[in-house]
Formats: C-alpha cells, sequence, structure tokens
C-alpha cells in the first residue's frame, strides 16, 4: 500500500512513517524541509507545504491513503498569531483533502484533537474542529484520531511543564501555576499511539471512524509537572496562581513576542480527557499502556522511548 504522510518529519509522523515501513508499506512524507529527518532509507521524502496546493500534487499522485498530521502546537502561540491555526489546520487539511481527491485517494486519515469543535474557545480547539467537517463532507472514506496530550522523546509536553515555570517562577522553586493546575489530562505515549494509526491506515474496520486515545491515567497539571521535577531531581512547591493574573501575564508576554498567550490561558482552564477510550477498538487494553511515571523514570535512567538504556 502507497502511504503518503503529511507532517512525517514531525514528532509523531517520524515514528509513524517508521512504523508503516517496517510493516512492508511503500511511505512518502511530505514536509516543507524534509532534509535530515532521520527516517528509514526505504521513506522517500518530499518538498510540500498543505497551504500550497500545488506543491502537494506531485507526492499524493497515486496514493492509496494520505495521513495528514501536519499541525502546530496548542501550547505555544505560533509565528504570525494565533490566527494561524485556521490556515494550517483548516486551509491546510481543506487543500490536501483536494489533491486526495483529485488523485482518487481511497482512505484520508486526519490527526485531530481532543475536544475539537468549531465553536470551540481557542483559534486551536475551533481550527481542528472546522477541520474534522472538512474531512467528513469529502467523497474520501476517512478516519479521524483524536489523542491526548503525547508524550514521548522529542515530544514538547514535558518541556512545556519546563517553560510554564521559566515564565512565571524563573530561578526559584515555587511554581505558580495557573489555576493551581487543576485542569486534568490523559497523557499517551508515542509508542502505544503509533501502533494504532498504522492500523487506522490500513484495517478495513476502521473506516468512517472517530477514535478519541488516551493513556491509562488522569493527571492534573499540578501531578504533572511534580512528576516532570522529581524525575530530575528536582524538588517544587506548587502554589495557585489566580487565572486572572496568568491571563494578564500570558497576554502580556503574548504581545511582545513570547511563545504564549490569551489562547494559551484559555487552553490551561480546558480538561483534556476522553469521554471514552477508543484504544480497545485496536485490540488494546488501557491496562498495557505506558504510564507517564514509567516513561519518566526510563529517561531518568538514560533509556530511550523503547525501553532501552541509550548508548
Amino acid at each position: 500500500m502507497r502511504v503518503v504522510v503529511a507532517g512525517g518529519t514531525g514528532f509523531i509522523g517520524t515514528h509513524l512513517c517508521t512504523e508503516l515501513d517496517q510493516r512492508g508499506h511503500e511511505v512518502v512524507t511530505i514536509a516543507r524541509d524534509p532534509t535530515g529527518a532521520g527516517l528509514p532509507d526505504g521513506v522517500v521524502t518530499k518538498a510540500g507545504d498543505v497551504t500550497d496546493r500545488d506543491s502537494l500534487v506531485d507526492a499524493v499522485e497515486g496514493a492509496d491513503v494520505v495521513v495528514n498530521l501536519v499541525a502546530l502546537s496548542p501550547l505555544f502561540k505560533p509565528d504570525g498569531g494565533d490566527e494561524q491555526h485556521e490556515r494550517i489546520h483548516l486551509r491546510g487539511t481543506e487543500n490536501l483533502l483536494a489533491v486526495a481527491e483529485d488523485a482518487d485517494v481511497d482512505r484520508f486519515v486526519q490527526m485531530s484533537a481532543l475536544g475539537a469543535d468549531p465553536d470551540g474557545p481557542t483559534h486551536y480547539i475551533r481550527a481542528k474542529g472546522h477541520a474534522e467537517e472538512a474531512v467528513r463532507e469529502s467523497e474520501i472514506e476517512h478516519v479521524i484520531a483524536r489523542p491526548s496530550v503525547v508524550f514521548g522523546d522529542g515530544g514538547e509536553f514535558v518541556y512545556f511543564t519546563k517553560r510554564l515555570k521559566e515564565i512565571f517562577a524563573p530561578g526559584v522553586p515555587v511554581y505558580p501555576l495557573p489555576g493551581g493546575g487543576r485542569n486534568r489530562f490523559q497523557p499517551i505515549w508515542v509508542g502505544d499511539l503509533v501502533p494504532m494509526l498504522a492500523d487506522a491506515v490500513a484495517d478495513a474496520e476502521h473506516a468512517d471512524r472517530t477514535y478519541e486515545f488516551g493513556g491509562p491515567d488522569v493527571l492534573t497539571l499540578r501531578e504533572i509537572s511534580e512528576r516532570v521535577f522529581e524525575s530530575e531531581g528536582n524538588s517544587i512547591t506548587v502554589v495557585p496562581l489566580p487565572m486572572g493574573l496568568a491571563k494578564v501575564g500570558l497576554s502580556v508576554l503574548g504581545s511582545v513576542g513570547f511563545p504564549m498567550g490569551r489562547d494559551q490561558y484559555r487552553s490551561l482552564q480546558l480538561d483534556n480527557v476522553v469521554s471514552e477510550n477508543d484504544v480497545g477498538a485496536f485490540g488494546v487494553a488501557e491496562a498495557d499502556l505506558k504510564p507517564f511515571d514509567e516513561y519518566l523514570r526510563g529517561v531518568a535512567a538514560g533509556e530511550d522511548a523503547g525501553g532501552t538504556a541509550a548508548a
């Protein structure tokens, strides 16, 4: 099967391209700069930009499945402002869908997000919601994946907890978390998510379905932050930062080019947990998923994401 992965040089994309290649698929990845991605030799790399429809045509020609992983982070304000979410997530998806339709692609796999909603509270959530609508309205068979935050080597989630502390309390052991860090996450390890995405590419029973994916634990941002710092041998004291002060601080920082702003403030008020964990649809039990704590212990012990001691 010929599988085209847009965004295949990113965090999840490199893992997925590797998994698909190991399963014997012919894999092509599209990226704005595909050089130096560290992908297997069998993966073909093509330069392309989802905001430029014509740049996608050559790579998609002859594909059986197109996977759209192109995404901006919901955790940091993108270059060009939060309006970039619509340009990348919605318009980019529409461009990729149009090219896939013209190429008679059989299936379109869309990476979305928990809470995706055209009427949602952030640019990211709204753009993801509108993109889902575009995928469902297309004539192509589809699969939509909605994971909670994804962690693993090369991911940004652990970095985000550290960056947030640098914003509000650099150089001191006190960590004033917005709202006390009560919002909840259900982080899933990239090594657990990717095989399910690979199944969604090829298995007939997943056609025209939307799946939510979460890890084995529901943790507050406070619990996550404490565990991240403790895993590195650092002790922190979390104190609640009133959301009003957090809003002012992030808004001011965002206006001077710091990578956070009002949208990121709003996201810190939202839970990021599944309504129903759909890992069972892929023959996976929640108890078999890697807990966040286990991953952190492995990192502290010098292991890579697969649990093998790093050279």
